[in-house]
């Protein structure tokens, strides 16, 4: 096993908000499809990489205390972290250095209460 990661789930209560939040701040476009009993919005992807959605189901909830995972934040992590105001979501942890070469990282709050890093390399 090369990468054990292969999809993620960030869970919503208003797909539509969601959506309208990640594709704001990633500047991304999201596909809505319906799947094993809930509405979900994939991010993009291109095979062997994994990918994941936001998703609307009764029996998950969004958290800011779960597992934490990070998305790529592009180039420069302070523009995706200056879109995230208007938004509709609160930046935690302003842009940090891991050291070492490894990267830098931030946390934000989005707009259905799940906690998420952004992650990259410079």
């Amino acid at each position: 096993m090369d990468n054990p990661l292969r999809w993620f789930e960030i869970p919503t209560t208003d797909l539509d908000r969601a959506v309208a939040f990640y594709q704001t701040i990633l500047a991304i476009e999201l596909r809505r499809e319906h799947c094993g009993g809930g509405n979900m919005a994939i991010f993009p992807y291109a095979e062997p990489y994994p990918s994941g959605a936001l998703v609307a189901m009764p029996q998950m909830q969004p958290r800011d205390n779960g597992t934490l995972i990070y998305l790529d934040g592009g180039a420069d992590l302070n523009v995706v972290l200056a879109r995230i105001p208007s938004a509709g979501g609160q930046v935690v942890m302003e842009k940090t250095d891991l050291g070492n070469n490894i990267g830098h990282i931030a946390l934000f709050i989005d707009c259905e209460g799940n906690r998420v890093g952004l992650y990259s390399k410079d």
